[in-house]
């Protein structure tokens, strides 16, 4: 591990010197993730993108990229698409990046099962604003809007997340 991992640990998220509250996926923590169980996948995943709505907020960081009106993220397994950020019209299986509340506003993309998918495997596993304190999420990593946005600039190319399996919310 190294000072600028983020590690899940049962008191929150730790990374740089301090444990920021999260909630995790409604499914705990598993080690054989599937599409639609609500688990949050164990494992290290690199963190490969961050995406932001220039329409709500700031960019967060230099490499963050805007979320526009089109933009989706398959989550269709039988489709070649599954896994990745697409654009409407899409007819397959999808979530929409561009959401009317503000979880999506920020959002962190780990390596989950990306970029080659493996089908059925699960897809989108984000960091991104959660609901309330306690609430899950689908599988993603939820944090407060303020600590999301806290968190957002200190991030490095070598920032990995560290889900330890059998680690419960």
């Amino acid at each position: 591990m190294t000072r600028f991992d983020m590690v899940l640990t049962r008191q929150g998220l730790r990374f740089m010197g301090r444990t920021w509250p999260c909630t995790i996926g409604r499914g705990g923590v598993r080690g054989d993730k599937r599409e639609g169980d609500g688990a949050t996948p164990a494992g290290v995943h690199r963190l490969v993108g961050m995406l932001y709505r220039p329409d709500r907020i700031t960019k967060p960081a230099d490499w963050a990229v805007p979320i526009g009106p089109r933009d989706l993220w398959s989550d269709d397994p039988a489709h070649e698409d599954y896994n990745l950020m697409v654009r409407t019209p899409y007819p397959f299986s999808h979530e929409s990046l561009r959401r009317a509340d503000p979880l999506y506003d920020l959002v962190i993309l780990t390596g989950w099962n990306w970029p080659r998918a493996e089908r059925g495997k699960g897809s989108a596993i984000f960091i991104h604003q959660w609901r309330r304190p306690g609430f899950p999420t689908a599988g993603c990593i939820g944090l407060s809007r303020t600590s999301l946005h806290r968190i957002a600039p200190l991030i490095r190319y070598q920032t990995r997340l560290i889900v330890p399996e059998g680690l419960s919310g």
